[in-house]
């Protein structure tokens, strides 16, 4: 390749270079800085300052323990946020209904004299007042029942939120008293009950996942603003954060799931086998029709009917198999043949650049990464997109297609800089002389600058021209130009 060449985007004037453009400045050079990260890693040693944090919050404004600020906080999925918005909109005593709260005293319970004879309407027992307790709610049971339910429950996976016993009664119980109860009878089931408490910060937080990395990093992230994003772990897993899978933006989470399906069952061509072949009546493997005649034979030498499936004997006329009769219709299956064969031949399309791209992607250096990624998911978008999933219930045919062409013009304008950026990169540059190092320096900034803009602009088509035209919006992560977000340690 030669570096003179530097007329390296020759796509319009708009990405033209010439000695008064910017982009003959490396300096000009600035993708968005990682440094204002919105996202915070977790790890196992912080998680349990991070959960007290958003408690001491709670317990600050509303003058509570700490058991009912997790009761609280639990319901509404640790978003300290929501809690004081229900605070002020609703007032104490309807956020504290809500989320099955109860901070009353009971003084007649109390004032009862230890050894006086209760009668525990659990096991209906009697037993003296000092060995049965109380719960938020006022109810009282002894101490027996109560560390059975406590186990009961702790066992079912039900620890984060364990209500009183007492019929239509659902007041989540004290998490001192279970820890008590429950570590007297078994010591490892009460760490069990902790480390639940202690990760319901991550597992019922909308702003909290754990790392999928594999094997697991034991990190979790937490999100400061909008959770529709990609995020990058310390240990180097990114990962969109709607639903834990790898980073797939332009996809929606929704087209990403059904792309793995697809790619994963082969189901386009398991439905194109379906119509175009027919089982075997004697041997059962699959028979395609390779002539106009219904009458077709297996190799096992089986003769049958085309239309029903049904073996026959092999005397025959063009019109008519003897001795056998089908009422069949033809024109369906054709219809039906002719649609499989068109999806599938779509389908391998978006599959074969998508793979294509990925692979690219596997052997390329870090500053192709972001751009590469970002091309290799257009593919998958546009074939969900374009088809009949999304944009084809929205708007006529004529109105997606100048969508679609408006969108596949900026992807292969991307397409284009991508590869040859790629091209560049692959060049044996330390070879060069000195002054050819900077010149090469210079065209690689230059297209690297201009490739992120081209990412930008086919995100703006989908943003501003696509996703406007559906009535059920569906959430894409922002694109950013030095790719995921980067989490940062939690005291940054």
């Amino acid at each position: 390749m030669d570096l003179s060449d530097s007329d390296c985007c020759d796509d319009g004037d708009y990405y033209e270079i010439d000695d008064d453009d910017d982009y003959d400045h490396p300096a000009e050079v600035d993708f968005t800085s990682r440094s204002d990260s919105s996202c915070k890693v977790i790890t196992k040693e912080c998680l349990s300052a991070a959960q007290k944090e958003d408690l001491q919050r709670v317990m600050d404004l509303l003058s509570i323990r700490e058991h009912h600020a997790r009761t609280l906080l639990i319901h509404h999925r640790w978003n300290v946020d929501k809690v004081f918005e229900v605070f002020v909109e609703k007032g104490k005593d309807r956020l504290f209904t809500e989320a099955c709260v109860m901070v009353q005293n009971h003084d007649h319970i109390s004032s009862k004299h230890p050894s006086s004879i209760s009668l525990c309407e659990i096991c209906l027992e009697e037993f003296p007042f000092y060995q049965m307790t109380t719960m938020d709610c006022g109810h009282y049971f002894c101490n027996n029942c109560w560390t059975e339910h406590f186990v009961v429950k702790i066992n079912e996976g039900q620890s984060r939120r364990v209500s009183c016993m007492a019929s239509r009664c659902s007041v989540v119980c004290d998490e001192d008293k279970i820890r008590i109860f429950v570590s007297k009878k078994n010591p490892e089931l009460a760490e069990k009950f902790d480390r639940y408490l202690l990760e319901s910060y991550i597992e019922d937080n909308k702003r909290v996942k754990w790392c999928p990395s594999v094997p697991h990093c034991g990190n979790a992230i937490r999100v400061e603003n909008d959770v529709n994003c990609e995020v990058e772990c310390c240990c180097g897993a990114q990962f969109c954060f709607g639903c834990s899978s790898e980073a797939h933006s332009p996809c929606s989470c929704e087209m990403w799931e059904l792309w793995i399906k697809k790619c994963k069952d082969e189901s386009e061509t398991s439905n194109w086998i379906t119509v175009n072949t027919k089982n075997c009546p004697k041997c059962h493997k699959p028979v395609e029709k390779n002539g106009g005649c219904n009458l077709v034979r297996c190799i096992c030498g089986q003769p049958f009917c085309w239309l029903c499936g049904g073996a026959t004997g092999i005397q025959h006329t063009w019109n008519s198999i003897a001795g056998h009769t089908c009422g069949r219709f033809k024109e369906e299956y054709i219809a039906n043949a002719k649609r499989a064969k068109l999806e599938l031949t779509r389908y391998n399309h978006y599959h074969g650049r998508f793979k294509a791209h990925k692979d690219s992607l596997k052997a390329e250096i870090t500053m192709m990464e972001k751009s590469r990624r970002f091309l290799s998911y257009s593919y998958p978008f546009a074939y969900y997109m374009f088809g009949d999933v999304f944009l084809g219930k929205e708007v006529t045919d004529a109105e997606r297609s100048i969508k679609q062409n408006l969108f596949e013009d900026q992807q292969q304008q991307l397409e284009g800089h991508v590869e040859k950026l790629s091209g560049f990169l692959e060049e044996g540059f330390h070879e060069y002389p000195e002054e050819k190092v900077a010149e090469f320096k210079m065209v690689v900034l230059t297209l690297s600058k201009v490739t992120d803009l081209l990412c930008k602009h086919l995100y703006e088509c989908i943003d501003n021209e696509i996703l406007p035209c559906l009535r059920t919006p569906i959430n894409i992560a922002p694109y950013r130009s030095m790719g995921a977000d980067k989490a940062v340690d939690l005291d940054q």
